[in-house]
């Protein structure tokens, strides 16, 4: 860093790339057919009417947690609101499992965005990368055992099975 007329003067930086590279088209790709494939197969299933157990469509075990202790597990109702928001019902998604709703949101826009990015080179997925900081996960952790705790409340009956089911 020098001195001229007494105003410091920045080092010359690296330029940033105007376009995404090869390697990192190829994972924008990969990322969306991967996503894409997640909402075709929530797209597939039909959503159990219950709020959870749409799984095992898939041929997985009924949920250990409801089946042992009647309580959901963190997990429970997100393949069922995928399965809702990949039909477009959203507000049932949301209702089943907000943190699942949240999640296939998410899917969705890997799979719009690395298509794009795939695409046309744009440096876009580092823009939204860069979003994805400690302070945003831990905000998502925190949406998660509410979400998780919303679960709870509807399949225990402290809110009404009409607020947590489609």
């Amino acid at each position: 860093m020098g001195v001229r007329g007494g105003a410091a003067i920045a080092a010359p930086t690296a330029p940033v790339p105007v376009s995404a590279t090869r390697g990192e088209r190829v994972v924008c790709a990969a990322l969306a057919v991967a996503a894409f494939g997640v909402l075709g197969v929530a797209a597939w299933l039909t959503p159990s009417s219950e709020g959870h157990g749409t799984h095992q469509m898939l041929g997985m075990a009924p949920c250990g947690w409801m089946a042992g202790y009647g309580m959901p597990c963190p997990s429970c109702g997100m393949t069922t609101a995928f399965s809702h928001a990949a039909h477009g019902s959203l507000w049932a998604s949301a209702r089943v499992q907000p943190m699942g709703f949240v999640l296939a949101l998410g899917t969705a826009a890997t799979a719009l965005v690395g298509t794009y990015v795939a695409m046309t080179g744009s440096r876009l997925g580092h823009v939204l990368g860069d979003r994805l900081t400690p302070r945003f996960l831990l905000g998502l952790g925190i949406f998660a055992l509410l979400s998780w705790g919303w679960k709870i409340a509807v399949v225990r009956g402290f809110l009404p099975a009409s607020i947590g089911t489609p």
